[in-house]
C-alpha cells in the first residue's frame, strides 16, 4: 500500500520556522520525485517545491525561493521542507506528492500519489 504521511505543521509567528516531513512507503522511493504543494482557503493550489530522489535536482516556486529548502533522506524514504522566515501568506494546508521520474517542475496532475496534508498557520 502506498502511503505519504506529512508531519511537522503547526502554528508559528511570522518570521519563525517549521520543518515539514513527508514519509513515503509502498513504492520505490528512488524512482520518484517528491513535491510539496499548498492550498489556502479561497486560493488555487500552488506547487511549492520538488526534489528528484535519484539525482537531487530541486525546484522552488518564486514565492518561497531563499526561504524554503527541500531535502531528501533516501535511507529513510523521507523528504523534508525546511521553511524559514515564514509569512502569514504561507498559511495553507501543505501536501506532499510523489511522481515517477526525475522531472521536478511538473503540474499537480503529473503526480501519482498524495498525502493527506498538514496545516501550517503563520500568525502576524
Amino acid at each position: 500500500e502506498v502511503q505519504l504521511v506529512e508531519s511537522g505543521g503547526g502554528l508559528v509567528q511570522a518570521g519563525g520556522s517549521l520543518r515539514l516531513s513527508c514519509a513515503a512507503s509502498g513504492f520505490t522511493f528512488d524512482d520518484y520525485a517528491i513535491g510539496w504543494f499548498r492550498q489556502a482557503p479561497g486560493k488555487e493550489q500552488e506547487g511549492v517545491s520538488c526534489i528528484s530522489s535519484s539525482d537531487g535536482n530541486t525546484y522552488y516556486a518564486d514565492s518561497v525561493k531563499g526561504r524554503f529548502t527541500i531535502s531528501s533522506d533516501n535511507a529513510k524514504n523521507t523528504v523534508y521542507l525546511q521553511m524559514n522566515s515564514l509569512k502569514p501568506e504561507d498559511t495553507a494546508v501543505y501536501y506532499c506528492a510523489a511522481g515517477r521520474g526525475t522531472v521536478v517542475y511538473r503540474a499537480f496532475w503529473e503526480y501519482d500519489y498524495w498525502g493527506q496534508g498538514t496545516q501550517v498557520t503563520v500568525s502576524s
